[in-house]
């Protein structure tokens, strides 16, 4: 059960590192924000199950989860569209 707790909290560190440090494309950092999600859905999975409590949360997160990656695709997509590639550096932000 503590092996599990820090794979966890190693996964979302990771991922933190990598959307901090890898910010040049949107699709690495989309990928790491799901990974983020990812440990984070983890973590809720293993906390409702210690507690014996219902997991309707998790759809509820699941169904934002999902909705929040859809976002980030179509994002990304009209993006490589006007511009051509998902360098952060070939627009401006303004």
């Amino acid at each position: 059960m503590m092996n599990m707790w820090m794979i966890i909290m190693v996964m979302f560190i990771f991922g933190n590192m990598i959307f901090i440090s890898k910010h040049k494309h949107l699709l690495i950092v989309l990928l790491s924000l799901e990974f983020i999600v990812l440990s984070l859905f983890f973590l809720l999975v293993m906390y409702l199950s210690y507690i014996e409590y219902d997991m309707y949360m998790l759809m509820i997160f699941l169904l934002f989860s999902v909705c929040e990656g859809a976002l980030g695709l179509s994002i990304l997509v009209s993006m490589i569209r006007t511009h051509g590639n998902d360098y952060f550096q070939s627009f401006s932000m303004l």
